[in-house]
């Protein structure tokens, strides 16, 4: 799951070496703001001020620092608060840039100290007419329809084996729902931050018990799991079985007709390494099956492919990026394959220099794919 629905994030190794990645944001001075260059965004524990809230359309960035004393998330949210674009995990003192193309339209700037609830909200007005990034460059264009396959391809597969996991779960057959529950989220954490965009519908699938907000049920994967793994029994799960498939139904047939931006796919990259640093690297996501692993290689998955669909327009950009990107990707699988058992991992009950040396490993990925949305943004 991600921060965006009220994650409260272990600031462990693997954490602190990605927000490192960010430069300190105490004591800048403020920049005079002439309408052009990057939104500055200050963020607070009560505050989100933004240094203007009328932007050109076209590709905007947000450089976004942390004042407060909560790690805080920013999000340019659109209607039915479908995520734009969202940068997650900055620590107090620090800033991160999010790069984003947004279209003319009304929006809201959103941040969330905590990483809880709705967040601090304003408008966000964008005008003009600048064409899209994929009319403009046919490599960029040629990338969200690469994407869009990879998705849909995901999101079958990801009914297709929920539905199998319901029936387990629905029919009592403890030892079948165990071994489907974490090839089934396989696919769902492939393509978490587009399922991240589609409002609520996050929180109701992956919700763990302590992101869930006073006055909400749990529900979802990990609902289910605590029943499995601690209860071992199915008994009362029937309905969250139910209504998991409901929602994953919904995920799918959203998912299905999207239409996804370049950038999008380059922040949502970077997305999915925040989701392994601060959930699967900690063991704190599959807290009761120890599957975190699965959900581990999930996320770099989705990520390497949405670098993949991205390659033939950062080829032409930047190809010495390219080349590192290959060999970090790699060098995050090689750290994951000690833990392998057939085709699955060994439950993940890792020591802290184990947590600390796969950390290392997404650190090392995490910083070159901070570069993407940069590189894909350049004209």
């Amino acid at each position: 799951m991600s921060a965006s629905f009220g994650r409260k994030a272990s600031i462990v190794g693997a954490v602190i070496g990605l927000a490192a990645l960010s430069a300190c944001a105490k004591d800048e001075p403020a920049a005079k703001d002439d309408g052009t260059g990057p939104v500055t965004v200050k963020a607070t524990d009560s505050g989100c001020d933004l240094s203007r809230r009328d932007v050109k359309s076209g590709t905007s960035t947000f450089s976004v620092s942390n004042g407060g004393s909560k790690v805080t998330e920013f999000y340019v949210y659109a209607d039915g608060d479908r995520v734009m674009g969202e940068v997650e995990n900055i620590g107090p003192g620090l800033k991160r840039d999010l790069i984003v193309e947004l279209p003319t339209g009304k929006y809201q700037a959103v941040c969330k100290p905590g990483m809880v609830g709705d967040g601090i909200r304003g408008d966000l007005t964008v005008t003009g007419d600048a064409p899209s990034q994929v009319s403009a460059d046919a490599l960029l264009k040629q990338a969200t329809e690469s994407y869009q396959r990879y998705v849909n391809s995901q999101a079958v597969a990801l009914e297709q084996k929920t539905t199998e996991f319901v029936t387990a779960v629905k029919a009592g057959d403890v030892a079948k729902a165990k071994a489907l529950y974490p090839v089934s989220r396989t696919y769902w954490e492939r393509i978490e931050p587009v399922a991240e965009s589609f409002g609520d519908l996050d929180p109701k699938i992956d919700a763990r018990v302590n992101d869930v907000e006073a006055g909400t049920e749990w529900t979802g994967y990990h609902r289910i799991e605590q029943a499995l793994w601690v209860s071992n029994s199915t008994k009362g799960m029937e309905k969250y079985a139910d209504q998991l498939l409901t929602d994953v139904k919904t995920v799918v047939a959203k998912a299905k007709v999207v239409k996804l931006t370049p950038l999008q796919l380059a922040n949502g990259a970077k997305e999915l390494l925040d989701e392994v640093a601060t959930g699967k690297v900690t063991g704190e996501e599959d807290r009761y099956s120890h599957t975190d692993l699965w959900d581990f290689e999930a996320n770099v998955e989705g990520s390497q492919a949405a670098i993949q669909a991205l390659r033939p327009a950062l080829q032409t950009r930047d190809a010495a990026l390219v080349t590192t990107l290959d060999a970090q990707f790699k060098a995050v699988f090689t750290a994951l394959d000690k833990y392998r058992v057939g085709d699955g991992f060994k439950p993940y009950t890792a020591t802290e220099a184990e947590k600390k040396a796969l950390g290392s490993a997404v650190d090392g990925l995490a910083e070159p794919v901070s570069q993407v949305a940069g590189v894909i943004a350049k004209k």
